[in-house]
């Protein structure tokens, strides 16, 4: 009787501490979801604004790509630097064919463009005449010019 006893109390220990470490490891795995549903929404919040080049740090009237990123990213305690190419050498590079909502996703060689990865192959970025856009990278021009990609979430 005493060996039942112990062996359900060792099951519920066990039990208790596998449901413990998953609680753990859980929040983690969707707070981070929750950082990158939130900057691209922050990004779609500016859907439109202009496009301007050397546009200042701090400044949503107009934005050039890096400050477009750094803008949104600052909101969520994340500091970039200001130049995509400066950006491009921060968080952890990303293999194309790995990419998650959220990382940055760099153009041209030498590195001068950014964007914001927000899924199934669309890129949040800001350039030309439609300003803040999204744009598809899997064909085309962006596609042709994709460089890199780094995670910072």
């Amino acid at each position: 009787m005493k060996k039942a006893y112990k062996a359900i109390a060792t099951f519920a220990l066990s039990l208790s501490v596998f449901i413990g470490g998953a609680m753990v490891i859980s929040p983690t795995a969707t707070h981070a979801a929750s950082i990158s549903d939130n900057i691209i929404s922050t990004g779609e919040h500016y859907m439109h604004t202009p496009y301007r080049f050397g546009s200042a740090s701090g400044n949503t009237r107009t934005f050039d790509c890096s400050s477009f990123t750094q803008t949104v990213f600052k909101k969520y305690g994340i500091n970039l630097p200001r130049s995509s190419r400066a950006q491009s050498q921060v968080g952890k590079f990303v293999p194309r064919n790995q990419l998650q909502p959220g990382d940055l996703v760099f153009f041209y060689s030498p590195i001068h463009h950014v964007g914001i990865y927000i899924g199934n192959g669309k890129v949040l970025h800001t350039y030309g005449s439609p300003g803040v856009t999204i744009s598809d990278m899997n064909h085309g021009w962006w596609s042709n010019h994709y460089a890199m990609a780094r995670r910072v979430l």
